[in-house]
Protein backbone atom coordinates (compact mmCIF):
# COMPACT_ATOMS: atom_id res chain seq x y z
CA UNK A 1 0.00 0.00 0.00
CA UNK A 2 1.27 3.24 -0.84
CA UNK A 3 1.27 6.14 1.97
CA UNK A 4 -1.30 8.32 0.16
CA UNK A 5 -3.73 5.58 0.32
CA UNK A 6 -3.59 5.70 3.82
CA UNK A 7 -4.85 9.41 4.26
CA UNK A 8 -8.34 10.11 5.19
CA UNK A 9 -8.24 12.78 2.73
CA UNK A 10 -7.52 10.62 0.10
CA UNK A 11 -10.67 8.28 0.83
CA UNK A 12 -12.32 11.01 0.45
CA UNK A 13 -11.41 13.03 -2.61
CA UNK A 14 -11.39 9.29 -4.03
CA UNK A 15 -15.05 9.15 -3.41
CA UNK A 16 -15.81 12.51 -4.09
CA UNK A 17 -14.44 12.19 -7.61
CA UNK A 18 -16.03 8.39 -8.72
CA UNK A 19 -19.66 10.65 -7.57
CA UNK A 20 -18.35 13.53 -9.83
CA UNK A 21 -17.18 11.58 -12.54
CA UNK A 22 -20.34 9.35 -12.61
CA UNK A 23 -22.56 12.17 -12.82
CA UNK A 24 -20.72 13.60 -15.51
CA UNK A 25 -20.10 10.86 -17.49
CA UNK A 26 -23.96 9.87 -17.55
CA UNK A 27 -24.84 13.50 -18.00
CA UNK A 28 -25.20 13.66 -21.88
CA UNK A 29 -26.64 17.33 -22.08
CA UNK A 30 -23.87 19.00 -20.39
CA UNK A 31 -21.51 21.26 -22.06
CA UNK A 32 -18.36 19.00 -23.29
CA UNK A 33 -15.69 22.27 -22.42
CA UNK A 34 -17.68 22.21 -18.66
CA UNK A 35 -17.26 18.55 -18.84
CA UNK A 36 -13.73 18.26 -19.88
CA UNK A 37 -12.48 21.13 -17.22
CA UNK A 38 -14.69 19.27 -14.47
CA UNK A 39 -12.99 16.09 -14.94
CA UNK A 40 -9.19 18.25 -15.08
CA UNK A 41 -9.80 19.82 -12.09
CA UNK A 42 -11.69 16.64 -10.49
CA UNK A 43 -8.34 14.55 -11.08
CA UNK A 44 -6.02 17.29 -10.11
CA UNK A 45 -7.03 17.11 -6.67
CA UNK A 46 -6.47 13.33 -6.34
CA UNK A 47 -3.16 13.58 -8.60
CA UNK A 48 -1.43 16.19 -6.94
CA UNK A 49 -2.34 15.27 -3.29
CA UNK A 50 -1.01 11.25 -4.46
CA UNK A 51 2.32 13.47 -6.26
CA UNK A 52 2.87 15.47 -2.72
CA UNK A 53 2.78 12.43 -0.51
CA UNK A 54 5.93 11.25 -2.32
CA UNK A 55 7.59 14.41 -2.32
CA UNK A 56 10.39 14.42 0.05
CA UNK A 57 10.69 18.00 1.17
CA UNK A 58 7.90 19.94 3.07
CA UNK A 59 8.41 22.54 0.76
CA UNK A 60 7.61 20.09 -2.17
CA UNK A 61 4.90 18.65 -0.34
CA UNK A 62 3.39 21.63 0.12
CA UNK A 63 3.42 22.84 -3.23
CA UNK A 64 1.40 19.73 -4.71
CA UNK A 65 -1.03 20.30 -1.76
CA UNK A 66 -1.79 23.51 -2.61
CA UNK A 67 -2.13 22.61 -6.17
CA UNK A 68 -4.84 20.07 -5.11
CA UNK A 69 -6.48 22.68 -3.37
CA UNK A 70 -6.54 24.94 -5.93
CA UNK A 71 -8.36 22.06 -7.89
CA UNK A 72 -11.11 21.76 -5.04
CA UNK A 73 -11.50 25.76 -5.81
CA UNK A 74 -11.84 25.42 -9.31
CA UNK A 75 -14.62 22.68 -9.36
CA UNK A 76 -16.80 24.47 -6.91
CA UNK A 77 -16.80 26.87 -9.62
CA UNK A 78 -17.37 24.59 -12.04
CA UNK A 79 -20.32 23.28 -9.74
CA UNK A 80 -21.77 26.22 -9.07
CA UNK A 81 -21.89 27.45 -12.89
CA UNK A 82 -23.40 24.25 -13.48
CA UNK A 83 -26.21 24.40 -10.51
CA UNK A 84 -27.08 28.00 -12.16
CA UNK A 85 -27.47 26.17 -15.51
CA UNK A 86 -29.81 23.92 -14.13
CA UNK A 87 -27.64 21.07 -14.53
CA UNK A 88 -28.16 19.26 -11.07
CA UNK A 89 -30.34 19.78 -8.49
CA UNK A 90 -30.03 21.53 -5.03
CA UNK A 91 -29.89 17.79 -3.21
CA UNK A 92 -27.13 16.63 -5.43
CA UNK A 93 -25.11 20.56 -5.21
CA UNK A 94 -25.03 20.13 -1.39
CA UNK A 95 -23.66 16.64 -1.41
CA UNK A 96 -20.87 18.14 -3.63
CA UNK A 97 -20.29 21.20 -2.51
CA UNK A 98 -20.22 19.87 1.42
CA UNK A 99 -17.37 17.47 -0.27
CA UNK A 100 -15.19 19.73 -1.39
CA UNK A 101 -15.66 22.02 1.61
CA UNK A 102 -14.19 19.02 3.65
CA UNK A 103 -11.57 18.42 1.25
CA UNK A 104 -10.48 21.94 1.25
CA UNK A 105 -10.39 22.21 4.87
CA UNK A 106 -8.88 18.59 4.73
CA UNK A 107 -6.07 19.88 2.64
CA UNK A 108 -5.47 22.83 4.16
CA UNK A 109 -4.35 21.13 7.63
CA UNK A 110 -2.18 19.51 5.51
CA UNK A 111 -0.42 22.25 3.97
CA UNK A 112 -0.29 23.82 7.42
CA UNK A 113 1.59 20.67 9.09
CA UNK A 114 4.15 21.26 6.12
CA UNK A 115 4.72 25.09 6.93
CA UNK A 116 8.42 25.80 8.28
CA UNK A 117 9.00 25.41 11.74
CA UNK A 118 6.46 22.19 11.87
Amino acid sequence: MFDFEKLDVYQVVKGNNAKILKFIINHPTMDAFIKEQWKRSSMSIILNLAEGTGRMTNVEKRQCLTVARGGVFESVAILETAKEMELLDETQFKEFYDSYEQISKMLLGMIRSYSTGA
